[in-house]
C-alpha cells in the first residue's frame, strides 16, 4: 500500500488503510444504526462525520487534549444538496 490513505469498497462496509512511513492503520465503517439513512456509496463520510459531531459535542477535555495532540480539528458545516441536472 502507498503512503496516504485507500478507501477499499467492502460489502457492507469500507475500510479505510491509513499509513505513513511511522503510523499504519485500519479503520472498518460498517452499516449501523446512526447511518441506515445514508446510501453505501457515503456510509464512511456519514459515519465519520457524524461520529466527530458527536464526539466534538461531548466537551470532554481528555477527547479535545488527544485531538489537539494529533491535530485534528471537526467543524460542523451546513449540509449542502447534489445539484443534479
Amino acid at each position: 500500500m502507498a503512503y496516504g490513505i485507500t478507501i477499499k469498497h467492502d460489502h457492507g462496509g469500507k475500510r479505510l488503510e491509513m499509513q505513513c512511513p511511522h503510523q499504519n492503520g485500519l479503520l472498518y465503517v460498517a452499516p449501523s444504526q446512526g447511518s441506515w439513512v445514508c446510501s453505501e456509496d457515503n456510509l464512511h463520510a456519514h459515519a465519520l462525520a457524524g461520529f466527530f459531531k458527536e464526539l466534538a459535542r461531548l466537551q470532554n477535555p481528555q477527547v479535545k487534549e488527544l485531538m489537539q495532540r494529533w491535530g485534528i480539528y471537526y467543524r460542523e458545516r451546513v449540509v449542502e444538496r447534489e445539484e443534479q441536472g
